[in-house]
Formats: C-alpha cells, sequence, structure tokens
C-alpha cells in the first residue's frame, strides 16, 4: 500500500492542466456553433439589404413593383397630367403637407419624392395593411391614384390619403437615393 502523502504533485498538477484545458475546448466547441445560431441567416440578412431597380425602361404612367423587407415597393413613373393634379386634389386630402412622418425629410413636398416624375412607395395600405390597386387613368371624377378595395380608402398619386375614408396616414415612402439617373437603391439613405 502507497503512501497518500508520497503521490508526485506535479503528475497531479499535469492532469488537472490536461483535464481543464479539454474541458475549455469541449466548451467551446459547443458555444461556436450555439453562437452562430444566433446571427441571422443569409436569408434574412438579404430580406433587409437594400434592393437595386433600373428605372430606365418604366414608360410613363407604368407602376412596377419589387419586394424590399418583405414588403410591396411601387416605382411609379408619372405622367406630366398626373403631376399637374397633385396640387388640385390637395383641398380633398386628409394630409396634403405629409405632416405625419410616413416619408424621408427629402419626400416632404408635394410629389413626396426626389425627383416629381418618379415616386417610390411600399405598397400597403395605412389602414389595415392590405396591397391597393393602381387606376393611373385621370377622368373627370378621378385624377389618378390607388384604391384599396378591402374598405374604400383612396390615395392620390403621390401615395396621400383621401379624407373620410378609413386609411389614418398617408402611404409610407422608404428611404432611397438614385445611384444614377436610371438606378434607384431602395432602403438606404443616400451615402453622405
Amino acid at each position: 500500500m502507497s503512501d497518500p502523502s508520497s503521490i508526485d504533485s506535479g503528475r497531479r498538477r499535469s492532469l488537472l492542466w490536461a483535464t481543464g484545458g479539454l474541458g475549455a475546448i469541449g466548451t467551446a466547441a459547443l458555444a461556436v456553433p450555439f453562437v452562430g445560431g444566433l446571427q441571422p441567416s443569409a436569408r434574412a440578412r438579404a430580406a433587409g439589404a437594400p434592393v437595386t431597380v433600373d428605372i430606365s425602361k418604366i414608360e410613363p404612367g407604368q407602376q412596377l413593383t419589387f419586394e424590399w423587407r418583405g414588403k410591396p415597393v411601387w416605382v411609379v413613373h408619372r405622367t406630366e397630367t398626373a403631376l399637374s393634379q397633385l396640387t388640385d386634389v390637395r383641398p380633398r386630402l386628409l394630409d396634403p403637407d405629409s405632416d405625419t412622418p410616413q416619408q424621408p425629410a427629402y419626400a416632404r413636398n408635394d410629389h413626396r419624392s426626389i425627383r416629381p416624375d418618379i415616386l417610390v412607395l411600399i405598397g400597403i395600405c395605412t389602414h389595415l395593411g392590405c396591397s391597393p390597386t393602381y387606376l393611373p387613368e385621370v377622368t373627370a371624377s378621378w385624377q389618378g391614384g390607388w384604391l384599396c378595395s378591402c374598405h374604400g380608402s383612396l390615395f392620390d398619386l403621390a401615395g396621400r390619403v383621401f379624407s373620410g375614408v378609413p386609411a389614418p396616414s398617408n402611404l409610407e415612402v422608404p428611404p432611397h437615393h438614385y445611384a444614377s439617373d436610371d438606378v434607384i437603391v431602395i432602403g438606404e439613405e443616400a451615402p453622405a
């Protein structure tokens, strides 16, 4: 029988260090996938990424729809007639000056856009989240815009809501900027 006091303390220390080191490596090996799982997936990162849109082929009066952050985004090339009607409908609008913050500062104007002829809107009604229908035809009783057929909300060709309809505010203008005359980047402000 060996004497307990004669056990080699150096050997004990070496075994403790080796065991502790293996435990630390094992803990790190388990933590790496766990911490990696907390990061957003590539798909989730892409869903929030800016969208680049070529507007060179959009004809006057035409609306194209793109997706950004899972929402429909409309890019509309307004005609001269449509632009001239924007001031005529002001008395019938709930928020003609866009006082409710539904747009970036650079879109707080009558046409709610950077360029008067190109409008960028999130295509979701501010009432209950339906997607309104684009009705660009200008007639004696309608100056063009969008109709949300779910509950009858009406929006003009600047995305401003008419008075007396269920929608409480104008359609939202997402952050965007022009990378060139024919390319819009939706989802980010212009670089400083």
